[in-house]
């Protein structure tokens, strides 16, 4: 199987008939850090991926909003 790493980039060939989870433990890698995606797919730590299979792993990335006095939450005041 062949599993493309983001955030560098990076190709590993692995052993597939195992779950997915099983895969991110050997790459010492946390599963709600990534998003795993198979073809046009998102696959959950719980699926089997196959030697034929190529899967993405892909940082999940996550934004703030606004602090609560910042320009997004000034009121008008008169």
């Amino acid at each position: 199987m062949k599993v493309i790493l983001r955030n560098p980039r990076r190709e590993v060939e692995m052993a597939g008939g195992r779950r997915v989870k099983e895969v991110l433990r050997e790459l010492d890698i946390l599963p709600e850090t990534v998003l795993v995606i198979r073809g046009d797919e998102l696959i959950t730590p719980d699926q089997v991926v196959r030697d034929a299979d190529t899967i993405e792993l892909r940082p999940v990335m996550s934004g703030g909003s606004s602090p609560p006095n910042g320009p997004a939450s000034r009121a008008r005041v008169e």
